[in-house]
């Protein structure tokens, strides 16, 4: 496993125990680029209108799209180190 992985899971790691709670919009974004670096493009159907929750996470997804893996586990992980 490269050291770029390995940092990325310890970053998810340390998400869980963040000393305090990231706003909406920041837990968006975590949200976002842990999908985008797991996952890819999200390839998912949009959800109703009145799943706000759902909406708001594929859309932060979603305009991650074209978002190569390893450059989202590296935002991810520089995020995560600004919250710690």
């Amino acid at each position: 496993m490269s050291d770029l992985h390995t940092a990325f899971e310890a970053a998810v790691a340390r998400s869980k125990n963040l000393s305090e709670r990231p706003d909406n919009p920041t837990l968006l974004k975590i949200y976002a680029l842990y999908k985008q670096a797991t996952a890819g493009d999200n390839t998912e159907a949009k959800p109703s209108f009145s799943d706000i929750v759902g909406r708001a996470k594929w859309d932060a997804w979603t305009k991650l799209k074209g978002t190569d893996g390893d450059a989202a586990r590296q935002q991810y992980i520089d995020l995560i180190d600004s919250l710690s």
